[in-house]
């Protein structure tokens, strides 16, 4: 393990999903202890965006950069069950900052009492409505990407897989960061990484259990994994940490998708592990987060 990163390693509590409320506000306090990010020259604004027919309305906060060419939906992580706009303010706001472009956060409904399709849903709509209210954010409507940590991972890689079935918003480029994609939990990373630092084999399985109710993946946009046909998906870039048990299956999805004739940027960061880039004072974690500037690459080229 990258030393920087090992000296933290004890003090780095465990993830439980098992007690859905009770990690929730363990999140919230050890977010409360991170910095406030840099706003200046940033207009940040939390407005309501309407749901799919008979869902409610899903919170966002839109972090929009002087001159942004492009948006990017962005999904947080926390297996499904833990994390909200204010939790994921720090990492979104670093990210409009560094990229120069419009971050969409979206507060999805949360698992077990929402499970799926229930987050995919709200990500979905918020999709659709950056795409028809381009023009309000100030962003070409043909520059919209969709993006995910862990768990957002997911979502997002599912928007784009949704998407192109349906003929929806064209999406230009998936940022897919550490992304757990495959509830089936067979690849070698998640058998052999059973003791890793805040994320392991087991929280992995409890996200699972909590988003799909302890049953298999009922369709590939709740475990993209699971999908037979990647071809005429956007570009993406995946990122990977070495001591995850979520790294072989984004590692086999970039595989898959660069089989699948699709253009795909992957970076597998050595030392690392689950969301370790969190912490800022690693190099290691300041190049994994410079990295994620890829977005901007991707909606100005």
């Amino acid at each position: 393990m990258d030393p920087e990163l090992e000296a933290y390693v004890p003090l780095i509590p465990r993830a439980d999903l098992s007690d859905p409320p009770a990690e929730r506000k363990r999140l919230a306090a050890l977010v409360a202890g991170v910095p406030a990010p840099d706003l200046d020259g940033m207009d940040v604004h939390d407005p309501m965006v309407p749901g799919a027919t008979g869902d409610p309305d899903v919170p966002v906060r839109v972090y929009r950069p002087a001159g942004a060419h492009g948006a990017l939906v962005w999904l947080h992580g926390g297996g499904m069950t833990v994390g909200d706009v204010d939790t994921e303010h720090p990492l979104a706001a670093r990210l409009a900052a560094a990229s120069g472009e419009v971050v969409i956060s979206v507060g999805y409904r949360l698992a077990p009492e929402h499970p799926f399709p229930a987050a995919f849903d709200d990500a979905y709509a918020v999709l659709r409505w950056a795409a028809g209210h381009a023009a309000d954010l100030g962003v070409d409507p043909g520059r919209i990407a969709v993006g995910g940590m862990s768990a957002g991972g997911a979502l997002a890689a599912g928007l784009a897989l949704r998407s192109r079935d349906e003929q929806g918003p064209p999406i230009r480029f998936q940022l897919l960061n550490q992304p757990g994609l495959d509830d089936r939990q067979e690849t070698w990373s998640q058998r052999r990484f059973t003791d890793t630092p805040r994320m392991d084999r087991t929280v992995v399985g409890q996200a699972w259990a909590n988003y799909l109710g302890g049953a298999p993946a009922p369709s590939p946009y709740a475990a993209p994994a699971r999908a037979t046909d990647l071809a005429g998906l956007p570009p993406a870039y995946i990122a990977t940490a070495e001591f995850d048990p979520l790294r072989d299956e984004g590692i086999d999805y970039a595989l898959r998708l660069l089989q699948s004739g699709v253009r795909v940027e992957l970076h597998q960061w050595p030392g690392t592990f689950h969301g370790s880039q969190a912490l800022l004072s690693a190099g290691v974690s300041q190049r994994q987060n410079a990295e994620l500037a890829a977005l901007r690459r991707a909606l100005v080229d």
